[in-house]
């Protein structure tokens, strides 16, 4: 919840900067959410080419662990197997 008032709290500070140097929004909500979408996909860049460049494997559990939590903000999913392990 933190983490949505912090995000609210500085989306109204840019809108208020915006509206003190009378300057209008650069995208329509709709196409900024897009570009949003754009820069989640684009982070995910960095960590697939650093994991490329060590020589390891992109596996689509891999992806699933990694960055489908980033992009969609929900938690990774659990692996029984560590699950069991750590009991």
């Amino acid at each position: 919840m933190k983490l949505y008032v912090v995000s609210l709290l500085a989306g109204a500070l840019v809108g208020i900067v915006y509206a003190v140097i009378d300057v209008r929004s650069p995208a329509p909500p709709l196409v900024a959410l897009v570009g949003l979408l754009g820069m989640l996909l684009g982070e995910q860049v960095v960590p697939v080419a650093r994991r490329m460049s060590r020589g390891e494997p992109i596996t689509a559990a891999w992806i699933v662990s990694e960055c489908v939590p980033r992009i969609t903000g929900a938690p990774p999913p659990t692996q029984p197997d560590r699950e069991e392990h750590a009991r």
